[in-house]
């Protein structure tokens, strides 16, 4: 890898595919010598559906305080695979432009790393597929994981 990044960002969402993305973004970071960002976007509006339209302050509370629970332990994970600088952040929004570029331009990320799906077929068809967008719009270069199983088989 002849480039050298500075910031490296592991947008994660709690699917099976944040194992691959982190243990990815981990290496890269360890290339590099770096600093690694772990984010997970929180989508309000996901939960007002969920929860028949009205979402308290306290569930949005407990379920943010759950994330930064699991994030604690990916930054744990990173920094004890030899990541030597990792922030972990909590963010609401739509992910797409938040990963894609709204994170990316307050922090100087130069490198995003996401895996190629975190949603079910019916999911994309529905709100469309994240790393999509995030490959078409991030103003840096993205690495997408794919999945051990698709990679095996050469398939996307």
């Amino acid at each position: 890898m002849n480039q050298q990044y500075q910031n490296i960002l592991a947008p994660v969402d709690g699917s099976k595919a944040t194992q691959p993305v982190l243990d990815k973004a981990i290496e890269v970071a360890k290339l590099n010598d770096t600093h690694l960002d772990i984010l997970n976007v929180l989508e309000v509006n996901q939960f007002s559906d969920t929860y028949g339209g009205a979402v308290s302050g306290d569930v949005i509370y407990k379920l943010s305080e759950d994330v930064q629970s699991r994030l604690n332990e990916l930054k744990q994970r990173a920094i004890d695979a030899g990541v030597k600088s990792v922030d972990i952040h909590v963010r609401f929004g739509n992910p797409k432009p938040v990963i894609a570029r709204e994170f990316p331009a307050d922090h100087g990320t130069q490198l995003i790393v996401i895996g190629s799906t975190g949603l079910t077929a019916v999911e994309r068809l529905m709100v469309g597929s994240v790393t999509n967008y995030v490959s078409r719009s991030a103003s840096c270069d993205v690495l997408i994981v794919k999945p051990a199983a698709l990679a095996k088989l050469g398939k996307s």
